[in-house]
């Protein structure tokens, strides 16, 4: 049986590195069966959290009505969500934060959003592993946070040019993540 899928990218390279590798998942995730629904918070308008914590107070999971309600409903109803991003100055886009902070607003309104599946890809300029630790460790803290299971990672370091991914496997290991899924 097919899973409920939710893509969460954090680029706003739309031929990018990280959308070469979303792409090849998706298109794995869909051959399995599984349905995905993917949210391109780059090129949406999502802001930070106000930390007023008035989450799902007006029936929408963010009291200030942006982009985020849009997902939000998808990530109540997902088996499994996956992170897709580059690394910006050691860490994670601003654009994907913000929906990484929202969801703080299904804690604070105690929806269960428990024994999810995540996984995270990402792939970062410098040829150093280590630059990733800024996306990983947040990743892998919040799925502990959240009580979703992590089902694997993909880090492909050594990417900057649109195009450089297809030096690598990091496609090929982007797809092969909707078997663990």
């Amino acid at each position: 049986m097919g899973k409920k899928i939710v893509v969460i990218t954090g680029s706003p390279r739309k031929n990018g590195n990280s959308f070469a590798m979303t792409d090849a998942f998706i298109k794995a995730a869909e051959k399995k069966g599984h349905t995905v629904t993917r949210f391109d918070a780059a090129l949406t308008g999502v802001g930070g959290c106000h930390a007023c914590e008035t989450c799902f107070k007006t029936g929408k999971a963010c009291s200030f009505d942006d982009d985020f309600n849009k997902i939000a409903p998808h990530i109540l109803e997902a088996d499994a969500v996956v992170f897709t991003t580059p690394v910006y100055w050691y860490s994670f886009p601003a654009q994907i934060k913000g929906v990484i902070d929202r969801l703080y607003s299904f804690c604070i309104a105690g929806k269960d959003i428990s024994n999810k599946e995540c996984a995270l890809i990402t792939c970062c300029e410098e040829h150093d592993i280590t630059v990733m630790d800024g996306v990983r460790i947040p990743y892998e803290k919040s799925a502990a946070l959240l009580k979703w299971k992590s089902v694997g990672e993909v880090l492909i370091p050594g990417v900057l040019n649109a195009g450089d991914i297809d030096k690598t496997d990091g496609c090929q290991k982007a797809a092969a993540l909707a078997d663990l899924i």
